[in-house]
């Protein structure tokens, strides 16, 4: 049912689609026609002005070389065979009398003129326009000319756009009936065009819509997809990938946040039931009581580490920016571990100097991390460096190094994801949660800088060293923008 209300709704999209792009289409068909139109038009009346001033023009001159104008009004039978069976019109008229020669078929009241005088030049200006009782177009001309006896005769011409009115009127109608069926056509040939255009877009909207959480590994095909779709079907399966590789982690956290809260949850119980299974003295339940509020302390920075984990993955974490000394804070978090380091025989060692921008509070909890765990993991009667390096680049580099069993290239990439070790069976005795290094990798990225893990091989033991990459003045104004915070 689904498949079929999203095919609808496509097959609407399509359509719409097609009768907005046909509707387009008429319209700039519509301005073409339009256009057109209007140019005929007006170039039929310029015709009809040449017609009407060329007609003025050749009696005029004829009047002019000394043609007898007795002859022409003995002769009126060959004006209306000149016009033809059109209703123009000519009247040959002196000022103030009667015309001597009146051809007007159509007995047309024509429109007032002012008639051009004998010693200028006929001009197209001097037309003028109007239109019959019938409502038809007519274009008008009138000019003077001096006969050999020194009078004055009126020229007028006057044409009807008669037959010009029916051209242009069935052409508007072709116009017309020319942009109704180019809607049509357009509109079925584009709904054809897109239709099978968008076919590939519906079969990945097909294969998308049976992705589910359990089936995250399907990838969209790009067998057949046209070259247009092929980067987005690319960019759609790269999303899959970064959604199943999210998903799959957050699962193996959820896993791994069950097991390692029912171990404690466990102990408690344990240690609940044994003491209410018989009567017990002060000193034991002192002591129940004691190994029960260790493994809920465990419990609560578990909880406390999952919750700073959520907040700074939402980017909700404020951070507070200063200028820190270096060398004082290695000197600070070495001197807090030194009684730790000593009971294993490690010595802590700081080394470099130099300013540094960041939340104190944070760093100092990213290096402590580091510490401890280098203090857990390193080997006895060794040393650990706490040392800060200048990259050319501009970043500043705060480094763990210590020395201890080789870790894999394999698990260097993993050494920052949540409840990840590499030696499950020598962090089942500590109080180790699994997610320090992760919430240093939290840390580093509100900085917006990195952290990295690399080993070195070496004569008797391996060199793990653990860095902190905070990004360059420039980089930092970046970050400070993006996350609010205030620029030193």
């Amino acid at each position: 049912m689904n498949a079929l209300v999203q095919r609808w709704r496509a097959l609407s999209l399509t359509l719409r689609s097609a009768m907005l792009f046909a509707l387009v289409a008429a319209l700039v068909v519509s301005g073409a026609g339009w256009y057109l139109y209007g140019a005929m038009r007006q170039e039929m009346t310029t015709r009809s002005d040449f017609q009407v001033t060329g007609r003025v023009e050749y009696f005029r001159h004829l009047l002019s070389q000394r043609f007898p104008l007795g002859r022409l009004v003995a002769n009126t039978g060959l004006f209306e065979n000149m016009l033809g069976n059109e209703q123009d019109v000519l009247i040959f008229q002196q000022p103030g009398q009667k015309p001597l020669i009146n051809v007007n078929p159509a007995r047309l009241s024509l429109p007032p003129v002012t008639p051009t005088p004998a010693d200028a030049p006929q001009l197209l200006s001097a037309i003028r326009s109007g239109e019959t009782a019938q409502g038809v177009p007519l274009r008008v001309a009138s000019a003077l000319v001096r006969l050999d006896d020194g009078n004055l005769l009126q020229i007028s011409a006057a044409h009807v756009m008669f037959n010009e009115q029916k051209m242009l009127a069935r052409y508007l109608w072709r116009i017309v009936a020319a942009v109704a069926v180019a809607f049509v056509l357009i509109a079925l040939l584009g709904y054809w065009v897109m239709r099978r255009g968008l076919q590939p877009l519906w079969r990945m909207a097909a294969q998308a819509a049976v992705i589910t959480p359990n089936t995250l590994s399907t990838r969209l095909s790009e067998q057949g997809v046209p070259t247009e779709l092929q980067q987005l079907t690319r960019s759609f399966n790269a999303m899959l990938d970064r959604l199943n590789e999210g998903y799959q982690r957050l699962t193996q956290f959820s896993a791994d946040l069950a097991h390692e809260i029912r171990t404690p949850v466990g102990a408690l119980m344990g240690h609940c039931q044994v003491a209410l299974y018989q009567p017990r003295s002060v000193e034991e339940y002192e002591t129940l009581l004691s190994n029960n509020m260790d493994e809920l302390e465990r419990i609560s920075r578990m909880v406390e580490n999952i919750l700073f984990l959520a907040r700074a993955g939402e980017a909700q974490a404020v951070l507070n920016y200063s200028r820190l000394d270096v060398t004082q804070e290695l000197r600070r978090v070495a001197d807090y571990f030194e009684g730790l380091a000593e009971e294993r025989g490690i010595t802590l060692v700081c080394q470099g100097e130099g300013p540094l921008l960041a939340d104190a509070m944070l760093f100092q909890r990213a290096l402590s991390n580091l510490v401890a765990n280098a203090v857990r993991y390193a080997d006895e009667n060794s040393q650990i460096q706490l040392q800060v390096v200048s990259q050319p680049t501009g970043e500043r580099v705060v480094q763990v190094v210590n020395q201890g069993r080789p870790i894999s290239p394999v698990h260097l990439d993993k050494l920052f994801d949540r409840f990840y070790r590499v030696d499950a069976a020598r962090s089942a005795g500590s109080h180790a949660s699994g997610l320090g290094l992760a919430i240093v990798s939290a840390i580093m990225t509100l900085h917006g800088g990195k952290a990295r893990a690399e080993c070195a091989q070496g004569d008797k033991a391996a060199r793990i060293t653990f860095s902190l990459i905070f990004p360059a003045a420039d980089e930092f104004n970046v970050v400070c923008r993006a996350t609010g915070a205030m620029k030193l």
